[in-house]
């Protein structure tokens, strides 16, 4: 086990370059099962979630090389349907194996997935959406069974913009029967990052971005060499540290319009930001000023992969500032951390109210999932004296070498073996 100690109060300057972003990868991976010909992704980051990925589709069968920044997948040595319980109870996103592992050999078999416990994010609506394209599920001892020697294309309204249920139906659609339309579709970044992989495989894919998707199902995808889209909420990280911090960055990777609603708030509080192409420039003399509002809300609202930094900036920005998460039901597990080192929160159900304080002091804080954890170190780098943060395994599921970047752009920051 490992943890960070971090010496807070210096100013955050440099460059970043964005790492791959996590929840593009994932379902990437999980779509490289959709073709026998070799596929080449970059950009795939060095995190704890990739390699469960990875250790997954190499337990399905297929070949798996990792060179650097990528990852070579031949699964045309694929004999699996069954998804190992024991890496679907660490990662949340071995559920996108379904579509692709029912597309590839018309049945699946996968228990509930785990991930970070914030809430409980059922996955009915994927259920849902692949019995509208004939598959059949029978869900019995804490596993789920599905079969279908025929996928068939659907019409399909979501109750709710879910990613992962949109990501989903796409992977299963793409090589069904016909047509599929999804509407009420989740407008994410990644789901149109998606939507480009899976048409440079051969696929008949149109609307990600927007409410409604429609995919004509092809009869084969083929092998293909892509590159990733950057992390945006690895970007939105160290752009809420370095406005808490003061100092300057700029990012690479990720456009503006990616994180609009954050840059909107980040406006909002003082800081001064200009953009261009992929490239955004920060500027923030540490003294912020509150927001009234912020209310998670699916693309392109504010992200509630954000929220937690987001809130840790709020600890010490001039005035009061109410949270609303309006996705995860117990996402605000963080917050008593955040007491832990002086912060004025308080927390009612899905609401919390933060009122600043002049200055956090370091503590021994705890991280209980990966955003929450990112949040105390982003809250560690400009508080008083310094700070511990253990179960930092949680963090690595979605950063790659954090501690390295943060020292890079001036900050004390060192990993401990415990």
């Amino acid at each position: 086990m490992d943890k960070f100690v971090i010496n807070g109060g210096e100013k955050l300057c440099g460059k970043l370059q964005a790492q791959g972003a996590k929840n593009a990868v994932l379902p990437l991976l999980a779509a490289s099962v959709l073709t026998d010909e070799q596929v080449k992704i970059r950009g795939v980051p060095q995190i704890r979630d990739v390699e469960n990925m990875l250790h997954i589709l190499t337990e399905v069968g297929c070949t798996v090389k990792r060179q650097k920044d990528c990852a070579v997948i031949d699964s045309s040595s694929a004999v699996s349907h069954e998804i190992p319980t024991r890496l679907t109870k660490e990662l949340r996103s071995s559920v996108f194996m379904l579509g692709s592992v029912l597309t590839r050999f018309h049945r699946a078999k996968i228990s509930y997935p785990g991930g970070c416990d914030i809430g409980l994010r059922p996955i009915d609506l994927h259920l849902s959406g692949l019995k509208r394209l004939g598959v059949k599920i029978v869900e019995k001892d804490g596993y789920i069974h599905c079969e279908a020697q025929r996928l068939q294309g659907a019409d399909i309204l979501l109750d709710f913009p879910s990613v992962g249920a949109t990501e989903n139906i796409i992977l299963a659609a793409v090589k069904a029967e016909g047509l599929t339309v999804i509407r009420n579709a989740a407008k994410e970044p990644e789901i149109v990052d998606l939507q480009h992989f899976l048409n440079a495989m051969g696929a008949n894919v149109r609307g990600a971005g927007g409410g409604t998707i429609v995919i004509e199902g092809v009869k084969r995808l083929h092998g293909v060499d892509y590159t990733a889209m950057g992390d945006r909420i690895e970007v939105g990280t160290y752009l809420v540290a370095t406005a808490i911090c003061g100092g300057e960055i700029e990012t690479s990777g990720v456009p503006a319009e990616n994180l609009a609603a954050l840059l909107h708030k980040l406006r909002e509080n003082g800081c001064k930001i200009h953009t261009k192409n992929d490239k955004i420039l920060l500027r923030s003399d540490g003294r912020l000023t509150s927001v009234d509002l912020v209310e998670t809300m699916p693309f392109p609202g504010f992200p509630t992969d954000l929220q937690a930094q987001y809130a840790a900036l709020c600890c010490t920005a001039r005035g009061s500032t109410l949270i609303m998460e309006n996705l995860f039901e117990t996402r605000y597990r963080y917050a008593a951390e955040l007491k832990r080192m002086g912060a004025d929160i308080t927390v009612r159900g899905r609401a919390a109210l933060i009122r600043g304080v002049e200055k956090l002091h370091g503590a021994c804080v705890m991280a209980s999932d990966l955003r929450g954890g990112a949040a105390l170190v982003v809250a560690a780098l400009n508080a008083e004296g310094q700070t511990t943060v253990t179960d930092i395994a949680y963090i690595d599921r979605g950063y790659a070498d954090l501690e390295g970047k943060f020292r890079r752009l001036g900050a004390k920051i060192k990993r401990v073996r415990i």
